[in-house]
């Protein structure tokens, strides 16, 4: 079915080379207006998702970047609504979708109906459900092995992944702590139900752990990496299970990480507590997906699970609105200043802040 009105061309964000530096190595580019094939919808995006690994993407972290060559296209979500859709699609024009895939910095996306999930309305608040949210739940699942009655560590705990892992825990039963930055954050993290928040600026995290939680932690979801990675590796629990979500600490820099320093010494420290330290890399868990969507969809329906919004209304570059605004709010993630999930409303007219 033909969409009507729709412009002849596109604009997108692009990297022309790699490197860590965001900002200085996107450019937006224009492309002609893509037609959906066979099977295919084309979804005008409302809003994109920003993650920490925007900066991996742009600085070629990744194996399956080894055969692109700049410039490429970034961005791993979106949220829009179909617009125009082929004679056998199953989705109408109209439908609000959200979907998950390379490129998502763009006005417009044809991807295969079979892609993308199907939400109820528009809104932002849906977003936050695929890549911080489908991470936070398989990990803690899957890799985490959570199970109720455990004590859970959440690092970056108010940001757009922790606050899905703390509420997920939660609801396994589980005993929850956090860290972050703020004592805003603090009393935010206590009001979505985390039982022991930490504000690493004003307390230990070393020492709370060492002085309130004797006998260990079961569980670490660990987003942070260098020192924090450290004292979580020497909090576990006997049988406790850390789960490398990224190092968000080491990501700006030319490395991409900062080393361990108890890196020499962990293969003595797990043994000695038949404990172990395991990788989560969302890709590799695609099946998993889409259950795992579907579910917390219900469990927000349910008002069981929450999601939060930030589109940089506080913040001395925000609102975060058109694809000229992307570099800022890339940037406004590595400030530590947000409360949940980062996104930009790109449904607006064009402006030039690059």
């Amino acid at each position: 079915m033909p969409g009507t009105n729709l412009p002849r061309t596109l604009r997108k964000l692009v990297a022309t080379q790699f490197s860590p530096k965001f900002r200085d190595v996107v450019a937006i580019a224009e492309d002609p207006m893509p037609q959906p094939g066979d099977g295919e919808i084309l979804i005008k995006n409302r809003y994109v998702g920003i993650n920490a690994s925007d900066i991996n993407v742009t600085a070629g972290r990744y194996g399956h970047q080894s055969k692109i060559k700049p410039p490429f296209d970034i961005g791993f979500e979106g949220l829009g609504e179909v617009v125009q859709a082929s004679k056998n699609s199953p989705l109408p024009v109209g439908q609000a979708v959200m979907y998950f895939n390379h490129g998502a910095f763009s006005e417009y996306k044809v991807l295969k109906a079979s892609r993308v999930f199907p939400i109820p309305s528009p809104s932002p608040q849906f977003l936050p459900f695929l890549v911080s949210g489908i991470t936070a739940s398989v990990s803690l699942d899957k890799v985490g092995e959570i199970k109720k009655g455990e004590t859970v560590l959440i690092t970056a705990a108010a940001g757009g992944t922790g606050i899905i892992a703390v509420q997920w825990a939660k609801l396994a039963g589980c005993h929850v702590i956090g860290t972050c930055s703020t004592d805003a954050k603090v009393e935010f993290l206590k009001k979505i139900g985390c039982d022991r928040p930490i504000n690493y600026n004003r307390e230990n995290l070393k020492e709370v752990l060492k002085n309130e939680y004797k006998n260990g932690v079961d569980v670490v979801y660990e987003t942070i990496g260098g020192e924090v990675f450290d004292i979580c590796v020497n909090s576990l629990a006997v049988k406790g299970r850390l789960i490398v979500i990224g190092f968000i600490e080491g990501y700006q820099t030319e490395l991409g990480f900062k080393p361990s320093r108890t890196m020499a010494t962990i293969p003595v420290r797990l043994l000695n507590k038949s404990s172990s330290i395991r990788g989560f890399f969302l890709e590799h868990f695609m099946s998993d997906i889409p259950r795992y969507v579907t579910k917390m969809i219900q469990l927000q329906q349910e008002g069981k699970l929450k999601t939060f919004v930030d589109m940089g209304e506080n913040y001395e570059k925000g609102p975060f609105r058109g694809l000229e605004s992307i570099a800022d709010a890339v940037e406004y993630l590595y400030t530590k200043k947000s409360i949940g999930k980062i996104m930009v409303n790109i449904d607006v007219g064009q402006s030039s802040k690059l």
